[in-house]
């Protein structure tokens, strides 16, 4: 990644990014609930998370997507859990590594977690299955 972008071109780059893990439709929607309070948010979320780190070329999109499921696991975060399974499938990763790295969190960050993380991709992954 070039270290003489401006604000803007990453920020782009965030939009891109963010629409192509997480679909156009959940990006724009997001977008366009922004108020005048949140906007500083989304901005700093699109610019440095999705334009700045998931543009970097150190780890594929897929292992990105695993390691936040994790991550969101272990936080205990399930709306962007939910969100991010999506992106982990649009990302490539298969229903096997999705599980095996829910039952991973379970060892390190615990049961009732991994538990949680379990439904909510389940019910992710058989929404995704259901539209086809």
């Amino acid at each position: 990644m070039s270290t003489d972008r401006t604000h803007k071109e990453t920020y782009e780059d965030g939009i891109q990014m963010r629409k192509a893990v997480l679909g156009a439709e959940h990006v724009e929607r997001s977008l366009s609930n922004v108020t005048d309070f949140s906007r500083p948010i989304q901005e700093l979320v699109t610019e440095y998370c999705w334009g700045a780190v998931w543009t970097r070329q150190g780890l594929e999109r897929k292992t990105r997507s695993l390691i936040n499921l994790a991550m969101l696991t272990a936080l205990n975060r399930p709306h962007e859990l939910a969100v991010h399974v999506r992106g982990a499938e649009a990302n490539g990763c298969t229903e096997d590594e999705i599980q095996e790295v829910l039952l991973q969190t379970a060892i390190y960050v615990g049961v009732p977690a991994a538990l949680e993380s379990f439904r909510i991709a389940e019910n992710t992954l058989n929404e995704t299955r259901a539209r086809g």
